[in-house]
């Protein structure tokens, strides 16, 4: 017994997962969402298909469906045989399950109390991050990333929450930017609230002082990752205020080439002889005036001015010569 269909085009239609859109769409180029749901289409109708007659068809480029089709394979979207003429879309709702599954273990029952109203208070914090910042329409994969993420950065849920809001106003909620936030924030020794609120005004005066360094030097633009690290261990481990640092920058002037290693090794020197004022390094400086003062005119000791010259004695026979004619 044979079963068959017989629907036309115009009555048919592709099924994709809503976890692709809520999983994979935010972070595929548009063409490459092009070439995915072509395939799927493919897939459905058993169709054969080079990658040319798909750009031909998609109107792009044949270099840029083969671009497409592996990051598609490196999202595992699709797998592709050694051969790679055979191609097979992956099932997301599957792969999505087996990520969500974890193998049940035996606990003791004190463990097993605890760990489960962790979970219902954890699962109430994760439910308020859907409704703040997806609309409701979180993937279920994303219960899981934030569940390791506490156990891994132990943070608190404000801090949680901040990382959320932080990552959603700069670049976006992706997992890679959100991850790479969350390692700065953990290497930053943040946990709870008040590490992050000293956090914080640490990023504010940094922010400030860096402006004012620009400001200076009279460039445009952003200082480099390497140029950001120094001024981030002047202000924070130093502890040096931007009058202390505007002094290294003047010293700037008289270098016949200057950078940030000049002036790093100038405020380092004066950290490691424990100056901690301006006024304590312009004191250094006109001790060290003085003392180059000193050393360029030596002394000399002062001639008597008086009892300096031998007296000549005269005698009676002399003074009588004075008067002879």
């Amino acid at each position: 017994m044979v079963f068959n269909t017989n629907f036309s085009l115009l009555y048919s239609d592709i099924p994709v997962p809503d976890v692709f859109f809520t999983e994979y769409l935010p972070s595929l180029e548009s063409d490459f969402v092009k070439v995915y749901i072509y395939c799927v289409f493919i897939c459905k109708h058993q169709k054969n298909m080079s990658s040319a007659a798909i750009a031909k068809k998609l109107e792009l480029q044949p270099a840029r469906v083969k671009e497409a089709l592996v990051r598609l394979e490196e999202l595992g979207l699709i797998s592709r045989g050694t051969n790679e003429s055979v191609i097979t879309l992956i099932d997301l709702k599957e792969k999505e399950i087996k990520k969500l599954y974890r193998p049940k273990t035996t606990s003791d029952p004190d463990d097993v109390a605890l760990s489960t109203e962790r979970s219902k208070k954890r699962s109430r914090f994760i439910s308020s991050i859907n409704n703040a910042f997806f609309q409701g329409l979180m993937s279920p994969s994303w219960y899981t990333d934030i569940d390791a993420w506490f156990d891994k950065y132990e943070f608190e849920e404000d801090v949680m929450y901040a990382l959320f809001k932080h990552c959603s106003d700069y670049k976006g909620l992706s997992r890679q930017y959100i991850t790479r936030v969350a390692d700065n924030w953990h290497s930053k020794n943040i946990r709870n609230s008040f590490d992050l609120d000293r956090y914080s005004l640490e990023s504010q005066k940094i922010k400030d002082i860096r402006g004012q360094i620009l400001k200076k030097l009279r460039r445009q633009g952003y200082l480099t990752e390497y140029e950001d690290a120094y001024v981030e261990q002047w202000v924070v481990e130093f502890g040096y205020e931007f009058e202390i640092i505007e002094l290294a920058l003047r010293r700037t002037t008289s270098a016949h080439s200057p950078s940030f290693e000049y002036i790093n090794k100038i405020i380092t020197s004066w950290h490691e002889k424990g100056y901690r004022t301006k006024e304590e390094i312009l004191a250094a400086d006109e001790d060290r005036k003085t003392a180059a003062a000193n050393k360029s005119s030596p002394r000399t000791s002062a001639a008597p001015q008086k009892g300096n010259l031998k007296q000549r004695k005269y005698t009676d026979e002399d003074f009588e010569k004075l008067y002879k004619v």
